[in-house]
C-alpha cells in the first residue's frame, strides 16, 4: 500500500478570465499562479471554462432550425478563442505548472484537433509540466449542448497524486 501525504496546500482561484480571449486570459493565469507561489501550493485549481470563459446568458444566435449572422460571428469568436489540447496553450500551463512545482487543474472549452468539435475539458499539469490528464465533461447540460459536444467513456481520467487519487 501507499504512504499517502496526509495534507494538501491548496489554491483555488476564484477569478474572471478575460473573455474569449485565450492569449490575455492565459497572460492573467500566470499572474494568478505566480500570486500563489509565496504560499507554496501543491494543488492550483481553476474554474470550469476559465479558459475563454464560460459564456454565460449567450445563445449564439440559435433557435431551433436557424443560427443569425450575429450569433455566427459571436461563435467564430468563441470557436477560435478555444484551445487545442495538446497545443501551444498547453505547453504555456505545463510551464507555470513546472514553475510553481504544484499540480495545476484548469477548465478549458477545448477544440478537438481532428473534428473540430467544442468540448467543455479540465486539464491537469503534474508539477513536472506534463499534461497527465484531460477529461472532458461526458454529458453538457440543457443549452450547453449548443456549444459542445458529449465526452464518451475514455475522457475519466484519474490522477495519482501524493494525497490519492485525482479525479480530472
Amino acid at each position: 500500500m501507499k504512504d499517502l501525504q496526509p495534507t494538501c496546500r491548496i489554491a483555488l482561484v476564484q477569478a474572471a478570465p478575460v473573455m474569449f480571449d485565450k492569449t490575455k486570459t492565459l497572460e492573467k493565469v500566470a499572474q494568478l499562479v505566480a500570486q500563489t507561489r509565496p504560499q507554496h501550493p501543491e494543488l492550483i485549481v481553476f474554474p470550469e471554462l476559465f479558459i475563454p470563459g464560460y459564456p454565460l446568458g449567450l445563445s449564439f444566435g440559435f433557435t431551433v432550425g436557424q443560427r443569425d449572422e450575429k450569433g455566427r460571428q459571436d461563435w467564430q469568436l468563441y470557436y477560435n478563442n478555444s484551445i487545442i489540447v495538446p497545443g501551444p496553450e498547453t505547453d504555456q500551463l505545463g510551464e507555470l505548472a513546472k514553475a510553481s512545482q504544484a499540480y495545476l487543474s484548469i477548465g478549458v472549452s477545448e477544440r478537438d484537433q481532428t473534428t473540430n468539435t467544442l468540448y467543455n475539458s479540465n486539464l491537469i499539469f503534474a508539477p513536472t509540466g506534463k499534461l497527465v490528464a484531460i477529461h472532458r465533461k461526458l454529458k453538457p447540460t440543457g443549452s450547453e449542448r449548443v456549444v459542445w459536444g458529449d465526452a464518451d467513456r475514455h475522457f475519466f481520467p484519474v490522477v495519482d497524486t501524493p494525497w490519492g487519487p485525482l479525479v480530472a
